[in-house]
């Protein structure tokens, strides 16, 4: 049984890491940049 609970967190690590390289190859450099400024300028009032 833990072998196979190891066996789909593998898997469903391998789909994330798949989503993200595919969405960062697919997004253009501007909204790579803004995406990755979110966590710094989340506590900022912008508006």
């Amino acid at each position: 049984m833990t072998y196979l609970l190891f066996a789909g967190d593998m898997l469903v690590m391998a789909f994330m890491m798949i989503v993200v390289v595919w969405v960062s190859l697919k997004s253009s450099k501007k909204t790579i940049d803004e995406a990755s400024r979110i966590p710094l300028e989340d506590e900022q009032n912008h508006g």
